[in-house]
């Protein structure tokens, strides 16, 4: 009996010691989560893989300047519940995305929300598709 007790508590630590560098993937401190930005670009590239899907674009400013965008999803499986898939975005796709930035201003950012060529709207969270439409100009310092 006391074997079994032993055995149990060693596996239960076990698990938590493995568990807690999983929670560590999901840190949001690079993203300033009270900035939004609205940018208008084209696609580069659409990454389909674990552990979060990618999207690469390209955002010009009226001067012609070009930033290169990246912005993250999440994993496929969530992201195929939500209406997305691997086909969803080709190169030289227009695309509107509504997203968080980081903190350190560089051209990286969480998708919310995505406006595909068609008009279709998909979101990044579940369920979120009214109050992203009805946001979606707020907190937002930059409409390309």
């Amino acid at each position: 009996m006391r074997n079994r007790v032993i055995a149990v508590f060693a596996v239960a630590v076990g698990l938590l010691v493995v568990s807690v560098p999983l929670l560590a993937h999901h840190g949001n401190a690079a993203y300033d989560n009270t900035k939004y930005v609205n940018v208008k670009g084209t696609v580069t590239q659409w990454i389909w893989a674990n552990p979060h899907c990618f999207l690469k674009f390209d955002v010009s400013d009226d001067k012609g300047n070009v930033a290169h965008w990246t912005a993250e999803t999440a994993p496929p499986a969530s992201m195929r519940d939500r209406g997305w898939t691997n086909n969803t975005f080709k190169a030289g796709d227009q695309v509107t995305v509504w997203m968080l930035t980081v903190k350190n201003g560089q051209p990286v950012g969480r998708i919310r929300q995505i406006v595909l060529p068609s008009g279709q709207t998909l979101t990044n969270e579940g369920g979120l598709v009214d109050l992203l439409l009805e946001n979606s100009g707020k907190n937002s310092d930059k409409n390309y």
